[in-house]
């Protein structure tokens, strides 16, 4: 068997804090996190910058917040704080006055560097100018901008072909960067670009966009507040968008139900104290789920086919009081074959592949059975499997047989993690581009655009490996801890002649570098963005679809950084030189003229600058929200899917893991070392684990364990994590990311999206070695 080295890339986990586990909550929100969010942003910022800004977060006329994207409301926002606590933390990272100088790189070697967890590594400030790490180099030293520039174009006009350079994007960057990001990679001649949306989402849009013809949701806010039932799976609102629990509360208040689907209970499914209210801050909580059915990991599928079944046999008892038989015979194509497939199955056996009792299932199916305005919610826990894909399928199947799809209080809702990483798409970052859309390209801009579909993420990092790849450049993000197989995307990135990071903070890809490296320095949202004296504004996506636009208020805490969209144009015009066919200095200078050549690239942009200048943005249009699909294989219908239940065979001494966010964490940002609503205070390597399994297996509450991942062959560790107790089924494990990222194999990903299946890795669990008695 090939062991692997130990991840030169991961913190060292040999230094444990001193852990403290209480008891989990059963709300969220309420005055802790008020207090919580100033707190940080008080600290980081101070009071009068930090106020100013959090006071502009997310209004009319402000800036978008960096975090997650869940919309604003059209109408009603809040005249006190339209932001939650992980967003006003996220402020607080970048609103920071702590700042990164070329001082600061000659004093701290890279190595040393690498030493320090994640969250020291983040809370070191802000990058403040450009710098840039030569070959055989242990510290990073200042460079100017136009030296990196020039530096960059060297490396990348020296390729021996343009696809031996990726370009990955981040769901932070806006519409105007993402568009002129895309053009000057598709001018220098590859479709390497790689994204962030191939680890979340990627399943949602392949899924989406094969079956009802558009790879978004299809509801809007407005559409939470008036529906029947919301169905919440495989997300965790609480922690990971915390605004939305507002829009649930309006939707209790006005009669809705909620049944939430997750392996944990989670305090943000459960109860919600309104920090905004008197109730909540009175302590009032407004109960939130219904109906709470504690899935085993990865058993969705067979959850949601236990439904239909039930709800097939409500409809042969009663024809035509439980089906939309009208929506189904107008809408649909495949339903008899879908009946016919559901047949096969005894609801007891669903049941128990779902690790849900019978007794609930069917409550949840008698909650559905009499109503069609349902939306259907998902995130991580739904894409991040091998049968993602599938299992987005399913739930379409459902809301279908429901007719729960084009009509208002009803749709399906992925819940987008990063703020713009839906509008990255919109602007055609991606790997694998439709012709249509190349053809535009060529049309308005008179260059012939690749057609060879480029690398996505796990592409890239076996194209790393195997050397075909030279130059990795990313817009934003952190690559290393955010991708799968830490340790194997370690030793990729190591091979290349030059990586480049362009970024508002430190993180650990700046120091897991290739044989040269340089970080381009940006502004964050919050930001003042002046250029020639204009002061510019850039426009964002959110997950339903609104774009908006986005004015940073801050003066920036170094006069040596440069937006995402004038780094594009600067070095697209430092590259290409002579070759190009683009006006780079008219798009660098004005982003009112990149808005109104995307306006000519993208359907669905008309006026856009006027339209986006409208308080609250504007809506893209999205035929399936109103009931009209336009699918590639069956025209004006929507198909019913038929796919089997995924298999799980464990060993005897193997486990089911999920790596999850604390709620002290943004991605792979780590704001802190507490995880309040689950009880863990100071620590982050733990492992949940069911109270039978740590007794079964010989161990105790609070001992030191290392995981271990055997995928392929090949042994994956993570060290030292300690075990605690929790309320999660039986054989099911949770731990946070990115610490567990290492066993996470680069060859266990989603069918059709390829996405890293972070939802479920399975694991063996040892008593812990520490390395120098291995």
């Amino acid at each position: 068997m090939n062991k692997q080295n130990e991840n030169p890339a991961e913190e060292n986990p040999e230094k444990l804090l001193d852990l403290k586990v209480t008891e989990p909550k059963i709300w969220a929100a309420g005055i802790p996190a008020v207090t919580a969010a100033l707190s940080d942003v008080v600290e980081e910022a101070g009071m009068v910058r930090g106020m100013e800004a959090l006071f502009r977060m997310n209004k009319k006329g402000g800036f978008d917040c960096s975090s997650c994207a869940w919309p604003d409301p059209d109408d009603d926002r809040s005249p006190i704080a339209e932001y939650c606590e992980n967003g006003a933390k996220a402020l607080a990272e970048e609103a920071t006055t702590k700042k990164l100088t070329g001082e600061f790189f000659a004093q701290n070697a890279v190595a040393d560097l690498a030493k320090l967890n994640d969250y020291e590594i983040g809370k070191k400030g802000r990058i403040a100018q450009p710098v840039y790490l030569p070959k055989g180099g242990t510290h990073y030293q200042s460079i100017s901008w136009d030296a990196a520039f020039k530096k960059i174009a060297e490396h990348l006009n020296a390729l021996a072909s343009p696809n031996e350079a990726a370009f990955y994007t981040s769901g932070r960057t806006s519409n105007e960067a993402s568009f002129t990001y895309q053009l000057f990679v598709r001018e220098f001649g590859t479709n390497n670009m790689p994204d962030c949306s191939n680890m979340c989402h990627e399943s949602t849009s392949a899924a989406l966009a094969e079956v009802i013809g558009i790879g978004k949701g299809t509801v809007t806010l407005n559409d939470f507040y008036d529906t029947d039932v919301i169905i919440i799976m495989g997300q965790n609102p609480g922690t990971n968008h915390p605004r939305m629990l507002t829009a649930l509360q309006k939707a209790k208040e006005n009669g809705s139900k909620i049944i939430a689907i997750n392996p944990l209970f989670e305090a943000g499914l459960m109860g919600f104290k309104n920090p905004q209210t008197v109730k909540g801050l009175m302590g009032i909580t407004t109960q939130l789920a219904d109906l709470y059915l504690q899935v085993e990991i990865n058993g969705d599928m067979a959850l949601l086919k236990a439904i239909e079944k039930l709800l097939y046999a409500a409809e042969v008892e009663s024809p035509g009081t439980v089906f939309d038989h009208e929506h189904i015979k107008n809408k649909t194509v495949g339903y008899i074959a879908f009946l016919h497939h559901l047949d096969q199955y005894k609801i007891e056996d669903l049941a128990i592949a779902a690790g849900v009792p019978l007794r609930q299932i069917r409550e949840a199916a008698d909650m559905l059975k009499n109503k069609s305005r349902i939306i259907i919610c998902w995130a991580m826990g739904i894409t991040q499997h091998t049968n993602g894909v599938d299992t987005i399928k399913e739930i379409v199947n459902l809301a279908m047989l429901k007719g729960s799809i084009g009509k208002p209080g009803a749709g399906l809702c992925p819940v987008r993690g990063h703020s713009n990483v839906q509008g990255n798409r919109t602007m055609m970052i991606y790997d694998k581009p439709y012709e249509k859309q190349l053809d535009k390209l060529k049309k308005v801009f008179g260059f012939e655009p690749p057609r060879e579909h480029g690398y996505d993420v796990v592409e890239t990092i076996k194209a790393m490996n195997d050397g075909k790849l030279k130059v990795f450049f990313a817009m934003g993000g952190n690559f290393l801890s955010a991708a799968p197989d830490t340790v194997y995307t370690a030793e990729g990135i190591r091979k290349m002649k030059l990586t480049v990071n362009v970024s508002t903070k430190l993180n650990r890809s700046h120091l897991v570098h290739g044989e040269e490296s340089i970080i381009l320095p940006t502004l964050a949202r919050s930001d003042k963005d002046v250029v020639g004296g204009e002061v510019q504004f850039i426009s964002c996506e959110n997950s339903m679809g609104v774009i908006q636009m986005s004015k940073g208020v801050l003066n920036p805490i170094s006069n040596d950084l440069m937006s995402e969209n004038q780094i594009v144009c600067k070095l697209a015009k430092a590259t290409l030189g002579n070759r190009t066919v683009i006006d780079w200095d008219k798009y660098a200078k004005s982003y009112d003229e990149v808005r109104d050549i995307i306006e000519k690239v993208i359907p669905g942009f008309d006026d856009y600058n006027k339209q986006v200048r409208k308080p609250g943005g504007f809506y893209l249009p999205n035929a399936a929200r109103e009931g009209k699909f336009e699918t590639d294989d069956f025209g004006d219908k929507v198909p019913f899917t038929i796919a089997e239940l995924p298999e799980h065979k464990l060993q005897d001494d193997e486990y089911m893991m999920t790596s999850i966010r604390s709620h002290d964490q943004f991605n792979t940002t780590i704001y802190g070392l507490d995880d309040r609503y689950r009880g863990i205070h100071n620590e982050r390597r733990v492992i949940f684990m069911n109270r039978k399994d740590i007794q079964k297996a010989g161990f105790q509450e609070g001992e030191k364990v290392d995981l271990f991942n055997y995928h392929g062959g090949r042994e994956r560790v993570a060290r030292l994590f300690i075990v605690v107790p929790y309320n999660i089924p039986e054989r099911n494990t949770a731990t946070y990311y990115p610490e567990t990222n290492v066993l996470i194999p680069i060859d266990s990903v989603a069918k059709k999206s390829n996405t890293p299946t972070s939802k479920l890795i399975f694991i063996k669990i040892k008593k812990h070695v520490p390395q120098n008695q291995n």
